[in-house]
């Protein structure tokens, strides 16, 4: 056995295979297919040995730099201080939740490649600029994104150059398909020696103006979460979720998904998922575990099957994304399930917290007490520790953390270093628990999805009608937050006719932004004001807008 390609992600699917080869691991709800382990490994095989073909390996990447303008992967130190390697190729994936994801995910694995899983909600436009930086040897899509990727690909933005396999939905495929391309043996691939300190998934985030940065997740920053979400949240090899988060985030992926493969439990996937489905899952597989974003619980709640569903299966359910409403909580309290919430971000973990035994309900709003191997702290502006209940940015230290965005060193350094800045807000109480208090930087959620208000209004401003606008988030019962726009129009836009009423509709906003902007990033919501407010020359007071109309 070769010594540092068993230690990591490479070699999980095999040495689960050998410790449970006949448990099932994978469920697909689409097909009712059940996947074993030791399937899942042959899987991986013949997938890895495609994309070894492709250049997807760790000998397919990059020669790497710290310090200029590029990055790396790990190596020796050169003469002048920094540090220089190889990143692995790539393979990008756009897709909804599928067993093809799970190959792709062992198999970069085991050849030392990269898996980087794109978002299929994003616009051309976006969807062009993440593949410029991921720069993949290989695309894999998703049919129903066919038409998707061919207008990002046909963006001036270098994107594009590389073989396409297509995942068939109803026969249909554009591309040659993944299927046909794969070779037939499903033996023990012979990979390289990864270290652990290798990159092994890029998942995007936003930046302080929209601009998607690939984060760069190593091989022991996977483990390292993992053992942190097994330790904290007790995940046994019988627990069994519905996954419910796309694969495209660090959900999809890290808070329950590979901790369960680590410990030999049951992940059920969907291309997409209702709420009546999730309940349908939890009672007949007998579900025990389940994550999502507080507006997939709600909709739990309020589903027609909700009081006839048995739900005695979870042993605990948490909310990730954004606060819960008390009232969602205390539904599933109700049932007499375990709901609490949790706090990550795709830059540290995601999983960092968890609830103590026996917490007691009052501390409900809050994310509970530091993982095992996290450290947790709040800082004022100079960095500087702030007084226990005094509100600061959050701050997290752990080896499941990330070490830098893909070739953006000034947004790595304002990120990483001996300690991330999440950006977020936050106060400890006396019993060590942590309440996220707000957002440091001018972003919110909405869904679960970041959505960045600078981006928002430059597409807004576009509009004939619209002078100047700011978006501000406004809360919203089924996606926790939403996009307000207040417009300042231009000059002559509220007497055009028969709009005088209404100068700027919002389903009509929504329709002149599609094709430029993901739909979660549309406002839903507008106000119309004779003149935006300024603290100063031609400066915005975004402040006295929110504290106007962001009720």
């Amino acid at each position: 056995m070769r010594r540092g390609a068993q230690e990591w992600v490479g070699a999980w699917s095999a040495k689960r295979a050998a410790l449970s080869p006949d448990r099932v691991g994978l469920v697909d709800a689409a097909t009712g297919t059940e996947y074993t382990y030791a399937e899942l490994d042959r899987r991986a095989n013949r997938c890895a040995r495609l994309l070894a073909d492709h250049g997807v390996s760790l000998d397919g990447g990059d020669e790497e730099t710290i310090g200029g303008d590029e990055e790396t992967t790990g190596g020796d130190e050169g003469d002048d201080g920094a540090v220089t390697g190889r990143a692995g190729g790539r393979v990008a994936v756009v897709s909804r939740n599928r067993p093809e994801y799970v190959d792709l995910f062992f198999a970069t694995g085991k050849t030392g490649g990269l898996l980087a899983p794109l978002s299929h909600r994003l616009a051309p436009p976006e969807l062009a600029e993440l593949l410029a930086a991921v720069d993949p040897e290989l695309l894999v899509v998703e049919e129903p994104f066919a038409d998707l990727v061919s207008e990002a690909t046909a963006e001036d933005t270098g994107a594009g150059d590389c073989p396409i396999l297509s995942l068939p939905v109803d026969g249909e495929s554009t591309w040659k398909t993944y299927a046909s391309a794969l070779p037939e043996d499903g033996g023990e691939f012979d990979g390289p020696t990864v270290a652990p300190g290798d990159p092994h998934l890029f998942l995007h985030t936003g930046g302080s103006t929209g601009t998607p940065k690939e984060t760069v997740v190593s091989h022991e920053a996977i483990v390292w979460n993992s053992v942190n979400t097994i330790t904290a949240w007790g995940l046994r090899d019988d627990d069994v979720t519905p996954m419910v988060f796309p694969m495209f985030h660090t959900g999809g992926w890290n808070v329950l998904t590979v901790p369960l493969f680590h410990m030999g439990g049951q992940v059920v996937i969907d291309r997409e998922f209702d709420p009546g489905q999730i309940l349908g899952i939890v009672e007949d597989r007998s579900a025990s575990v389940l994550v999502a974003v507080p507006a997939v619980l709600r909709m739990m709640v309020e589903h027609e099957r909700w009081d006839g569903t048995d739900l005695s299966s979870l042993r605990f359910v948490k909310s990730g994304g954004g606060p819960c409403r008390q009232s969602v909580m205390e539904a599933w309290w109700d049932r007499g399930v375990d709901l609490s919430q949790g706090y990550g971000l795709t830059e540290c973990g995601p999983n960092n917290f968890a609830m103590p035994d026996g917490w007691p309900r009052e501390k409900a709003h809050t994310v509970g007490v530091a993982n095992v191997h996290v450290d947790a702290r709040v800082v004022d502006d100079d960095g500087v520790e702030v007084p226990q209940g005094d509100i600061g940015e959050l701050q997290l230290r752990s080896p499941h953390a990330a070490d830098r965005y893909w070739r953006a060193p000034a947004e790595t350094a304002e990120t990483f270093g001996d300690w991330v800045s999440t950006g977020d807000l936050a106060r400890v109480d006396e019993q060590g628990y942590v309440s996220i208090e707000g957002r440091k930087k001018n972003l919110f959620v909405s869904g679960g999805e970041n959505v960045y208000p600078a981006e928002v209004e430059d597409a807004v401003a576009d509009h004939p009608v619209v002078a100047d606008v700011v978006v501000v988030p406004v809360p919203d019962d089924q996606w926790g937050q939403v996009g307000k726009a207040v417009v300042e129009l231009a000059p002559g836009a509220e007497r055009a006719g028969d709009r005088a009423d209404d100068p700027l509709p919002v389903d009509e906003l929504r329709e002149f932004l599609d094709g430029t902007l993901a739909r979660f990033k549309h406002p839903r919501r507008i106000a119309f004001v004779d003149e935006l407010p300024t603290s100063g020359p031609s400066k915005i007071d975004r402040d006295a807008v929110e504290a106007e109309f962001g009720e």
